[in-house]
């Protein structure tokens, strides 16, 4: 009640002045209490110190994460692996002998070989060779072979292995890859120098070979060069009585 009566007695007392005072001077003699004051506006999301928070931490700049791979290609380097020929070396790639061949029965472009690998049985292959390579050709002769791929079934037929072979750009020419006299069939064949023969890692599986794309990561580096020796890069193909080569065919590719 005090505080009301008071209050009151000074809204008299201004009025009673008004009309002898400017607007100025009873402006500058009105009370603190009557003067408009402003106050900071709340804020009903969060508190002044989440505010803050919130505005540093967009100034802050996010880590930022390592690439993606770069650690391994870091210790590729590092241990000097290339890893074209780390997977050359998980195929069974060998020195056969075909034992026979003759025209598939359900397939005009296919052969079917007999081929010793140096297993108790002779394999099974069947070859798009027909519109490239004579029959006779084919009888007797010693070849290279992809022996580590998923068996499959060619006309009904089940093909258990490639031979390998090269051919020209436009594939008008073909010839198979021809193992070094003296090589014996079953002998594993590898990529590199005479002295790298015991250093070959063992051959993958032939579902690896399929699910790793294996074949397909080495097949585009594989070629004849001018002297029509098959490499891999700049690595020959070798066998322990010598390099595997084509009859004719120069800087072809093979497959």
């Amino acid at each position: 009640m005090a505080l009301a009566s008071i209050h009151a007695r000074l809204l008299l007392s201004a009025s009673f002045l008004r009309p002898r005072l400017s607007s100025s001077s009873f402006s500058l003699t009105l009370p603190l209490a009557f003067l408009p004051l402003r106050f900071p506006r709340a804020s009903f999301c969060c508190s002044v110190s989440d505010e803050l928070s919130a505005t540093t931490a967009t100034t802050v700049p996010p880590a930022t994460a390592p690439p993606q791979g770069r650690e391994t290609e870091e210790e590729e380097k590092e241990s000097g692996k290339d890893p074209v020929r780390e997977a050359a070396e998980a195929l069974d790639i060998r020195v056969g002998k075909v034992l026979k061949a003759w025209r598939h029965p359900e397939a005009d472009s296919l052969y079917v070989e007999e081929v010793d690998l140096g297993e108790p049985e002779p394999r099974t292959i069947c070859s798009g060779l027909v519109n490239y390579v004579p029959l006779e050709l084919l009888q007797d002769s010693k070849v290279v072979v992809l022996a580590n791929l998923k068996p499959r079934n060619m006309r009904g037929i089940k093909s258990n292995g490639m031979l390998m072979a090269a051919s020209d750009e436009a594939h008008e020419n073909v010839e198979l890859l021809v193992p070094p006299e003296g090589a014996v069939p079953g002998e594993r064949i590898w990529f590199g120098s005479e002295d790298e023969k015991d250093k070959q890692s063992d051959a993958a599986t032939p579902n690896q070979v399929q699910k790793k794309k294996i074949w397909e990561s080495v097949q585009p580096n594989l070629k004849t060069t001018e002297s029509c020796v098959a490499v891999l890069g700049s690595l020959p193909m070798r066998t322990s009585a010598g390099k595997v080569t084509s009859k004719s065919l120069k800087n072809a590719r093979i497959s």
